[in-house]
Order: structure tokens, then sequence, then C-alpha cells
């Protein structure tokens, strides 16, 4: 009968095995998705319309926050705080990139490298360094006429030093891109070099200037370290949200301000995604690369810019880095290494610091192979294409979700009795899948961008000879997308190294991490023992971030010759 049936059965309706297992993957992998994304907002949402008893509040939450003066002043703070960043980033930022991109200065290379130093750094560093130069027993305290580092302008030092880099990388990838033609016609034309920069360089580089500003203003935002180390008197919204789970455990209103603190970070991405459609290639296929000619004031001035905006960035590194090692700052400056004896002072001793080194090791490791096989099933696998279709929306959700409010959600809903998976809080394995979560858009569109540049000859040859996609996913597109593989595994590596605001909520007091442990250190008040496990963060950053090059350019070298270097 069997044998009947499937001579019978039409050929459109036989199960074909590889399809079956493309569906699989694809839903499987949404699953993930859902359970580390989804639900945990779906929470938020839920538990900010609950009274402190689990009845139902409707909007009464919202009302109450709105209300309360105390909160309306640190969400006016916040505001306040992230425009003044703003203002003051992405003009420096495009400043430093405009030097790099369009001049020949010398030690390009070297400035570009200060330039993402504070990547390796946790936002709390640049406020123990202010701390160190600028506080009550701070090196330079005088420059301050008589003021304090703790308050609004020490907030807006720290996040400035924060937020640099990222709205460098954005303006530098905008400047780096232009066309030559149209400056060789406007010089033909007589334009000078500020009619030139005017007219053709900034409107070229003005999606990248405002995207740059959305992204600051949302990392401002939602930031926790800085102010908490330098805030003072002068409250935000995302230590008020710490303030009212971790301290008052008032879960409803932590989740309306959560709400609060997402709502910016959403508009920001419809924001950037209606400017994208209008956004024209600056390159077309008759383009001529730009080049910048030699032009030694240009070049000098440039030089000389670039030292100046150097100077705080390593001064705010430098100085936390070297207060680690001094004995009592400032009085007695001589070399010790008692500040990393971290089982004398809390925050978990040096548990805190390997938990953080295994965390990290396994979002690399799993984070890059979720972000591997989601962006394949979305850009390569043909089956199921609902499936495909929610997957990419839920790859993109936390581009507009900040950690803060991704950690809240995961109190919400991991803390809760009735689930199952509860005994997962405050554990390693959960702190990794929210850090995943929180990264992982950027993580799947770098593998995303890999894949487009494959040609798709390749599955239709595969096809052809009936060879399964996942042969053909070990033999070809792994080891093609092995660079971009392990730029991600850097990536996801330095930011579970260096994130605070997402594990905060949810790191355990036994299973406690390096940069929760620095906040412990600092309301202590062992600001040194903070500095050394900031240093410690920095120089494992540093250290991987190298090692991860080097095996690239090993594995790359021996496995793909055709590849240029």
């Amino acid at each position: 009968m069997l044998s009947l049936a499937r001579r019978w059965l039409p050929a459109a309706l036989r199960v074909d095995g590889e399809r079956l297992a493309g569906a699989a993957l694809a839903w499987a992998l949404l699953g993930c998705l859902a359970l580390a994304l989804g639900l945990p907002l779906l929470f938020i949402l839920g538990k900010s319309m609950l009274t402190m008893d689990g009845d139902f509040a409707g909007l009464g939450n919202f009302a109450e926050v709105l209300a309360s003066p105390g909160l309306m002043r640190a969400a006016g703070n916040s505001l306040l705080l992230a425009l003044t960043v703003s203002a003051l980033v992405v003009p420096s930022a495009f400043a430093f990139a405009w030097a790099l991109c369009r001049s020949r200065a010398p030690g390009k290379g070297m400035f570009r490298q200060i330039a993402l130093l504070p990547l390796l750094a946790p936002s709390l560093l640049p406020a123990i360094s202010l701390v160190y130069l600028f506080g009550n027993q701070g090196l330079l305290k005088g420059w301050l006429g008589g003021g304090s580092v703790y308050g609004f302008w020490g907030m807006v030092a720290g996040e400035a030093f924060y937020a640099f880099p990222y709205a460098f990388m954005l303006l530098s990838t905008s400047l780096s891109v232009a066309d030559a033609r149209l400056y060789e016609a406007a010089r033909a034309m007589g334009a000078g070099a500020w009619r030139r920069f005017a007219t053709i360089t900034l409107p070229g580089a003005r999606y990248g200037l405002a995207s740059s500003a959305l992204l600051v203003f949302t990392l401002v935002l939602t930031d926790f370290g800085v102010p908490k180390v330098v805030g003072g008197d002068c409250n935000v919204l995302a230590v008020e949200a710490f303030k009212q789970v971790v301290g008052q455990q008032n879960f409803p209103r932590g989740a309306v301000v959560g709400l609060m603190l997402l709502l910016p970070a959403v508009l920001s991405c419809f924001i950037e995604r209606a400017m994208s459609r209008r956004q024209r290639a600056a390159l077309s296929a008759r383009s001529t690369p730009f080049s910048p000619s030699r032009a030694p004031a240009r070049d000098a001035a440039a030089l000389v810019m670039l030292a100046i905006m150097a100077m705080p960035l390593l001064a705010l590194m430098g100085v936390g880095v070297a207060a680690s090692f001094i004995k009592y700052w400032p009085y007695d400056l001589s070399l010790t290494l008692a500040h990393y004896r971290f089982d004398q002072v809390d925050g978990g001793g040096w548990d805190a610091y390997f938990n953080s080194l295994e965390m990290a090791a396994a979002t690399a490791a799993i984070g890059a192979a979720l972000a591997f096989l989601s962006a394949y099933c979305c850009e390569t696998l043909p089956a199921a294409p609902l499936a495909r279709g929610m997957l990419r929306f839920f790859a993109m959700l936390p581009m507009a979700v900040p950690g803060l409010v991704l950690g809240l959600g995961y109190v919400f809903f991991f803390n809760h009795p009735d689930n199952p998976l509860n005994g997962l809080y405050g554990g390693l394995a959960l702190m990794t899948a929210c850090t995943v979560a929180h990264f992982y858009t950027t993580a799947h569109l770098t593998i995303a961008t890999a894949l487009k540049q494959m040609d798709g000859e390749f599955e239709a040859v595969a096809a052809a000879l009936k060879v399964p996609f996942w042969i053909t996913l070990r033999r070809v597109t792994l080891p093609v997308c092995l660079p971009a593989l392990l730029d991600v595994s850097r990536f996801l590596f330095v930011s579970a190294m260096t994130t605070l605001s997402a594990l905060v909520f949810i790191a355990g007091p036994e299973r406690s991490l390096a940069a929760v442990a620095i906040v412990t250190m600092d309301d202590a008040g062992d600001t040194a023992a903070a500095a050394a496990m900031a240093t410690l963060i920095v120089l494992s950053s540093a250290l991987a971030s190298l090692a991860v090059s080097l095996l690239s350019r090993r594995l790359v070298g021996r496995g793909q010759p055709w590849r240029p270097r």
C-alpha cells in the first residue's frame, strides 16, 4: 500500500526533506528570537498596566508617573543631556572624520585607533577618570573654579567620551565615499575650498550626520554608567529605572520608565529608516573615487586638530588606567598592585571578572552562530517565507530597543514565579542570552552584507547537482563568510565585556560581572578598585581584538588565497 501511495501521490505534494529542514531551521531560530526579544518586551507593556499587587491598573501608572515631579524632572534632564551631548559630539566627530578622510595628515592610522579606543572600555571608566581629575580630591579640581564634576556637565563630559567613537564610525564611513568628478567640476568653475565644502561635502554627508545624531541621542538617553558615577543630584531616567526596580522593587513604575526610554529610541529608528529611503548612492558605476590631493596648509591644520581632539580621549582613558596602579591618589603616587586584590572589596572578587570572560566568550560563539544561521535563512534559503519575514523583523528589533529596556523585560519575564524558565534568572546562561539579543542587529546585518556579496549561482549549481543546502553551507558559504564571522565574534566579545545597562538588572549576587562589580565598588567608595576592574576589561577587550585579527589573517591567508589582503 505504501508503494502504491507513493506512486499515485503527486510530486508536488511529496515531502521535500531539504525544504523541510530549511523550514525547521527558520522556525527554530524565530522561536529563539521571540523568546529572547518578543516576550520580554511584551511583559514590560503588561507590567506597566498592573498595580504592585498584580491588579489591572490600565493607564493609572502612566498618570502617576506624569504627575510625579521627580520623574518628570529626570525625564527633562535626560532629554537635555542627550541633546547637549549630540550637539557636542556630532560636530567634533565630523571634524575628526573629515581630517582622516579628506586630508593627508600623517599618522592617520594611529589617530583612527585612538578614536575607537573608548569602544574597549565600559562607560564607567570615563566617569571614574573624571572623578580622579576633577572630583573632590581631583588633580585638576582647581580648573573648575569652585564648581563640581558631579552633576550635569560631568555627565556631558563622560557621555561625550562614551559616544564619540559611534558617531565617528558612521561619519568616517559617510565621508570615505565621494565622487571626485564633483570636486573637479567645482574647482574648474572657480569654487574655493569652503564653497566646495558647503555645497558638496556637507550635503553628501547629511545622512551620516543625521544618523550619528540619532545614534548618539539614543545611546546617551539610555546609558546608565556615567550618570551613576558622576550624576550627583542631577537625576536621569536610566538611573531612575534602576532605583525603581532594584531599590524600591516598584516594578510597575519601573516598567513605565522603561517605556519612556523606549519611545525616543523607536522614534529615532523610524526617522532613520525614513531618511535612508531618501538617501541616494554617493557613487555610481561611472564615479571616480575621491582621493585628497596634497595641501600642506590643510594637512598641517588637520594634524593639529587631530592631535588636540585626541588628547582628551587619551587623557580619560590613561587616567583611569594609571589610577588603578597608584597607591593613594593624589597624595601618594607610588605604584602598587593592591587595588587588584578584588577579594578584599565588594563586587564579587575575581570571580566577577572570570564570569565576564566566560559570558563574553559564550556570547561571541553563540551569537555569531545564531546571526550567521539567521542571516543565511533570510538571504539564501527559499523555504518558509513567513518564518523568514518574521525572523528578519526580530533581527532588526534590537536596533530600536535600548539595553536598559531589554534588561527590564528580562526581569519581568524570567523572574516571574510562573515562568518555567525562572531558574535561569541570575545565571550566566540568561545573561548570555540577553547580551546576544541586545547586540543581535549589528551581528545579523554584518553577516547579511557578506552573504549578499556572494553570487547566487553557488546555490543554483548546488541545487542542480542535488547537493543539500547544509553541504553547500559548510563547504562554500561558511568559508567565504569567515572574515565577517570573525568580525562579528570580536564585536560580540568586546560588547559583552563592556556592556552594563542590560545586565545590571539580571546579574545575580553569586554570578556578578566585571562591569556590574565596578558599580558596586564605586558605591562602596572603592574607586581605585573600580578603576582596576575597568582596566582589566580594557586589556581583555584589546587582547581579544588582537587575537581575532591575527586569527582572521592566518585563516584567511591559508584557506582563501584568492581573497586580496
